[in-house]
């Protein structure tokens, strides 16, 4: 089963490699098929296999011999990573292993698309806000109202800093992110991932700027940081709470 749901990952991981591409590009995912991103080419069933594919073409275009991203690898073996995590995670419980799939494949995708393109699209968390919070209604009917406070809580922080800075701290995405991170960890764990997420990005950015890889007004894809730090907190924020509130009584 373990073997199955990695498996199952790595297709989702592929599948993630393919919507990026075509979302930025502005193409339906839905019509055409797959083809190089740099010479175009259409691809066959061979070169469509994750992870085993890049590693037969070594890492190159078999028709136009450009080197391909490392990001199909990684996205592809990091999401059957996340799916046998959730699935070790929640077994038996069928129902949150999938929701936690479906959670995992949409972070996957905000954290990716941030980082390459510095952008949080808004189809990729508005109808996340809507299905997760359907789910913790159904799932949570007496906890509502943690999910309800998270939701505001979170949309609300990115908000003001939005106001306050007249949109240059933060982009509008940050806001619906926010309401994500809100409904779908609740307002406890919301403040853990916040931290987590302002510690290593604050940690990350003085490596970089160290290094002279970056300036002090350099721009952050901070969805990186934000979705990473939902990752954590999702599976391991409870905890996490656990032992803070334990050092403090």
């Amino acid at each position: 089963m373990y073997l199955y749901i990695f498996l199952l990952g790595l297709i989702f991981g592929s599948f993630l490699n393919a919507l990026i591409w075509r979302t930025h590009e502005g193409m339906s995912i839905a019509r055409g098929r797959s083809k190089c991103t740099n010479c175009h080419a259409k691809l066959t069933l061979k070169e469509l296999i994750p992870v085993l594919s890049f590693l037969w073409q070594r890492g190159c275009c078999k028709n136009c011999k450009k080197p391909i991203s490392w990001q199909y690898p990684v996205v592809e073996i990091a999401t059957g990573l996340l799916f046998l995590l959730t699935y070790i995670m929640y077994d038996p419980d069928y129902m949150l292993v999938t929701f936690g799939c479906f959670v995992v494949s949409v972070l996957m995708f905000i954290f990716v698309y941030d980082l390459r393109y510095q952008y949080i699209l808004d189809r990729s968390t508005l109808p996340a806000i809507v299905l997760i919070g359907l789910f913790q209604i159904v799932r949570s009917p007496t906890d509502w109202q943690l999910y309800a406070i998270g939701l505001i809580l979170g949309a609300g922080f990115f908000l003001t800093q939005f106001v306050v800075s007249r949109g240059t701290w933060i982009g509008g995405g940050d806001i619906r992110l926010g309401a994500l991170m809100g409904i779908l960890l609740g307002w406890k764990l919301l403040l853990v991932a916040l931290l987590i997420a302002y510690v290593v990005g604050a940690m990350v950015s003085l490596v970089l700027v160290a290094m002279k890889k970056k300036t002090l007004a350099s721009t952050t894809p901070f969805g990186t940081y934000l979705t990473g730090a939902t990752l954590v907190t999702l599976f391991w924020g409870e905890v996490m709470l656990d032992w803070y509130l334990g050092l403090l009584l």
